[in-house]
């Protein structure tokens, strides 16, 4: 089932044997679908070394969609938080998890079963991919591909599940109602950041640099500031709470101080450079308690030292 949700980034939801739904933003698009009762699927676990590329064999039931969102603003790998998120969510675990150079970059992508263009599209410079289980016996198996192109995010999701009857999908409009307050605001008025807050109520700043060693925030401009700068502005209501994350290296207590004065230091440039009134802003830090990624590579401890700007108002 397809369904319009009040948020931008897509996320799953698994309960049958193969996910029978999934939720993404009003004007996503179903562009493929293909549903074996018994088939098999090559489910990538490792990145591409230029000769090969580790796999297991997957077998049962198998789904395999692709999606288009246009006009989103969302990158790549903003799109594919929301799926990391749920599946956890659900009770998966992540096998592997890449990047379009960590993957293994034209490798990867022309020795991994991906649906041909124009349903699905996949920029050889923009694209992440994550594979997933539910562990034990369960037979439960996911892996999702996003990339984008200049105008429209594309997802594709693989399940595969014990083998048997799917489950006949029910497609709902994307052009159904959406809230009041998503609409006071044209979307394609917002950068970025706006569009985020707006869909999904949070953004991580993935632009930011810090001083080396240090909790103060470089020099220069940072468009992600400046966007959210510009929504704030605009949205005299709207409250954003700055919330400052680290790796897993060093006391909880010492990355939560840290991760604050980060969060903080934001916050003063925000007031400073660009005018937001500080009654909009709040500051925090949670050290290492919300990962985005694991903790024992240099590339998941980059992806987990962040801040992000989440939209504390509820009205």
């Amino acid at each position: 089932m397809i369904r319009p949700a009040p948020f931008a980034l897509a996320c799953l939801w698994l309960a049958s044997p193969v996910a029978a739904e999934v939720l993404l933003p009003s004007g996503a698009a179903l562009r493929f679908e293909e549903r074996e009762t018994g088939g098999t699927y090559d489910l990538p676990i490792g990145a591409h070394n230029g000769d090969v590329m580790p796999t297991i064999r997957t077998e049962g039931a198998v789904l395999t969609r692709a999606y288009r969102i246009g006009g989103t603003g969302q990158s790549s790998y903003q799109i594919m938080l929301g799926f990391r998120h749920q599946l956890i969510d659900d009770g998966y675990d992540i096998l592997f998890e890449c990047d379009e150079d960590s993957c293994g970059g034209y490798d990867f992508r022309f020795d991994t079963d991906v649906v041909h263009e124009p349903e699905m599209h996949v920029d050889l410079g923009d694209f992440m991919f994550l594979s997933a289980h539910v562990p034990g016996d369960s037979g439960m198996f996911a892996s999702v591909l996003v990339s984008r192109s200049a105008s429209a995010g594309y997802i594709q999701v693989i399940e595969v599940g014990p083998r048997g009857e799917l489950p006949d999908p029910t497609v709902t409009s994307s052009k159904a109602e959406t809230p009041e307050t998503q609409t006071a605001v044209p979307q394609e008025a917002l950068g970025d950041v706006g569009q985020a807050m707006e869909s999904v109520g949070r953004y991580v700043l993935t632009d930011l640099r810090f001083e080396t060693g240090s909790s103060a925030l470089g020099d220069g401009t940072y468009d992600s500031l400046t966007d959210l700068a510009a929504y704030l502005k605009s949205h005299p209501t709207r409250r954003v709470a700055l919330v400052g994350h680290t790796d897993a290296e060093g006391p909880l207590s010492a990355n939560i101080a840290i991760s604050k004065r980060r969060a903080t230091s934001v916050l003063e440039r925000l007031v400073t450079a660009h005018g937001v009134p500080s009654s909009q802003l709040e500051a925090e830090g949670i050290g290492y308690l919300s990962p985005l990624a694991s903790n024992q590579s240099d590339e998941g401890r980059t992806f987990n030292r962040r801040v992000e700007a989440i939209l504390v108002t509820t009205d």
